[in-house]
C-alpha cells in the first residue's frame, strides 16, 4: 500500500480504542445476560468481532503487524434461536459435496445397475456419461448410502453440512421443492453440523507439530541417555 493511502497513526489509536470499547461492551452484555442465547450478548460480540477486525486491518497496513487474535467469522455464526419452544414440525437440509475422482468406475457401476433394471436394452446410453451415471446412481440409491460407499462410485467426499430447522406447522406439500433452500430463517436453525476439509487440514497441522515436538523429545532422550552412559566411563588420568 502506497503511502497516500495509508491510514494515519491517529487511526490506529481511534480503532484501537474502538476495540476497548468493544470489548467493555461486550463484558456489560456478558455480565447481564438473560440465558445463553442472549441477542444482547451475540450482538456485543459482533460488534466486538467488527472492531477487531479493523484494528488488525489499519494495524497492518500502517505498521505491518498483526494482532494475535483470530477473529471469527460473524457472517457464519448462526443467531439466538428464537423459533417455537416446542416445533410441531422441523425441517432438515443437508448438503454433501463430492468430486469425481475416478470417472470409469462411475460410469461402471451405473452400466451394472442399468444392465439389471433394463434388460431390453432401454435407455442404455444413460450411463454413458457422466452426469447420465451421476442420475442413475443417485436414483437407485439414497443419499446415505451413497455417502457410505461414495468410494466404491468413484467419488471423493467434500464439505458437508446440516441444518435442523423449526417451524409451527408442515409446509404445504410441494411448495418449497423449486427452491428448497430459500427462505430459511437462520434464526429458527435449532441445530447444526458441519464438515469440511479445512478442518482436517487444521487438525493434520497440529498433529505434525505435535509429532515435531515428539520428535525433538526422542532425540533429547536419546542424547540423555548417551550422556548417562558416559557418566559411568573412567576418567581419564592426565598423567598417563
Amino acid at each position: 500500500m502506497s503511502d497516500a493511502v495509508q491510514p494515519t497513526a491517529a487511526e490506529v489509536r481511534a480503532a484501537a480504542e474502538a476495540v476497548k470499547t468493544a470489548l467493555d461492551r461486550h463484558l456489560a452484555a456478558v455480565e447481564r445476560r438473560s440465558g445463553e442465547d442472549d441477542p444482547a450478548v451475540y450482538e456485543a460480540f459482533n460488534q466486538l468481532a467488527a472492531a477487531a477486525e479493523v484494528y488488525d486491518e489499519l494495524l497492518y497496513d500502517r505498521y505491518d503487524e498483526v494482532t494475535p487474535f483470530e477473529i471469527p467469522g460473524t457472517e457464519d455464526a448462526l443467531p439466538p434461536y428464537t423459533g417455537p419452544e416446542e416445533p410441531n414440525a422441523v425441517s432438515v437440509l443437508i448438503r454433501r459435496d463430492y468430486s469425481v475422482v475416478e470417472p470409469q468406475r462411475l460410469l461402471a457401476q451405473a452400466q451394472r445397475i442399468e444392465a439389471a433394471d433394463y434388460d431390453d436394452g432401454a435407455d442404455a446410453d444413460a450411463s454413458g456419461t457422466a452426469h447420465g451415471a451421476l442420475g442413475i446412481l443417485f436414483g437407485e440409491f439414497e443419499p446415505d448410502e451413497i455417502a457410505s460407499r461414495h468410494k466404491e462410485f468413484g467419488l471423493e467426499e467434500g464439505d458437508s453440512t446440516l441444518w435442523v430447522t423449526a417451524s409451527d406447522e408442515q409446509a404445504v406439500p410441494g411448495e418449497w421443492l423449486e427452491a428448497p433452500f430459500e427462505g430459511v430463517d437462520p434464526q429458527r436453525v435449532v441445530c447444526r453440523f458441519d464438515v469440511s476439509t479445512v478442518f482436517d487440514d487444521e487438525l493434520d497441522d497440529v498433529d505434525e507439530a505435535d509429532q515435531d515436538d515428539e520428535d525433538a523429545d526422542d532425540i533429547e532422550d536419546d542424547l540423555d541417555t548417551e550422556l548417562d552412559e558416559d557418566e559411568d566411563l573412567e576418567p581419564l588420568d592426565s598423567d598417563r
